[in-house]
């Protein structure tokens, strides 16, 4: 047993293997930890920006890294321990590093949402049109931190949503950067994945992954199945427009001010955590909606996303129409969009590498 397993101690072990089931964007899981001793530990983040176009300056993976923070404290609470954290402001934003600290905490009563860390899964699959009960949207408004809001798409507003999310998949679905993504982050014929998504959890039909399957393996079937068969509307109508109409409402939520540094999308991490396991609290399943957020950054910052002609336009008039949806200052803001309803919960999903795999050396070494 090497020396950083023998500080692993059953208190912190229970903590952290809770904590690894954190969401996290293609199931990446952009954390390595380093014992330090049996209450203290370091953090090593990294993103995926090199090579992830829905990546953007790893801000995503950051807010993973704040769902993670989140769900440490969460769980470090059934044990009367008080999480602190600090991050390593030298550090390179691409390697975000951690100091944790579980600090003894007698009057610290057990967080009720450290029972659903387990059962908080992405449902992409259509849900329950039911409208939230008053009791569900207060139990959801009143999850987040002082600062952030949530704003809802319901009624009228749920088709707009829809019909966004079926017009961004066409501009996912249609570019080389984002096939290389989405070829490497999908399991084939799999209901569970540790480090990927199982193409059972995508929320298409049998016959579609199949297709899917052989078509994804090479850019040049893409892009015929694109330009000649209408390759993108199976994909789209089964994993975006129907799941889209088919739920409660859509949402976005908005931090206090438009997020700039790590710290802020560290935060928004946190704060989307805690909404996520109070609507699995509240019997509610969730889908993840963050591309439209991610290409109206592109564009807000007049940044390149891809060498095909037309994309960029394509990004502006999809910017536009988020924006007319929510509202400029909620879209400007917005930290996370998804869609919630009652529903079962999804028979397949990604599950977590094991706790001994993501266990480092000193300074993030394997």
């Amino acid at each position: 047993m090497s020396k950083m397993e023998q500080h692993l101690d059953a208190t912190l072990e229970q903590i952290l293997e809770l904590a690894r089931w954190a969401p996290s964007g293609d199931n990446t899981q952009p954390w390595r930890f380093e014992i330090l001793d049996t209450r203290r530990l370091v953090v090593h983040g990294h993103d995926t920006r090199d090579h992830c176009v829905y990546d953007l300056d790893g801000h995503p993976s950051q807010i993973s890294l704040g769902a993670l923070l989140e769900t440490m404290a969460i769980a470090a609470s059934a044990h009367q321990l008080e999480l602190r954290a600090m991050r390593h402001v030298e550090a390179p934003d691409h390697h975000p590093t951690i100091s944790v600290e579980f600090v003894p905490a007698p009057q610290l009563e057990a967080d009720p949402l450290a029972d659903f860390i387990l059962p908080r899964s992405v449902q992409r699959r259509p849900l329950s049109r039911r409208p939230l009960t008053p009791a569900e949207r207060a139990a959801l408004t009143s999850a987040l931190p002082d600062g952030y809001q949530v704003h809802w798409l319901e009624g009228s507003q749920r088709l707009a949503a829809a019909r966004l999310m079926f017009r961004n998949a066409k501009l996912r679905l249609t570019m080389p950067e984002a096939w290389q993504v989405h070829k490497s982050v999908i399991e084939w014929n799999a209901r569970y994945s540790e480090d990927r998504i199982p193409d059972q959890a995508l929320g298409v039909d049998a016959a579609t992954a199949r297709l899917m399957r052989w078509v994804m393996q090479r850019w040049q079937r893409v892009a015929f199945f694109n330009t000649w068969l209408a390759g993108t509307l199976a994909p789209r109508l089964q994993m975006d427009l129907i799941p889209g109409l088919a739920c409660a409402a859509h949402f976005v939520l908005t931090a206090p001010r438009k997020p700039q540094r790590v710290d802020d999308y560290l935060a928004a991490g946190r704060a989307m955590q805690r909404f996520w396991l109070t609507a699995t609290a509240q019997g509610l399943q969730l889908q993840p909606e963050l591309t439209p957020l991610i290409f109206a950054r592109y564009v807000r910052e007049g940044r390149v996303f891809s060498a095909t002609p037309g994309m960029q336009q394509r990004a502006e008039e999809l910017s536009r129409q988020g924006a007319r949806l929510t509202g400029q200052a909620v879209w400007e803001t917005a930290v996370f969009m998804g869609r919630i309803g009652a529903g079962p919960a999804a028979s397949a999903r990604s599950l977590r590498m094991p706790l001994r795999a993501l266990l480092v050396g000193p300074g993030g070494r394997p």
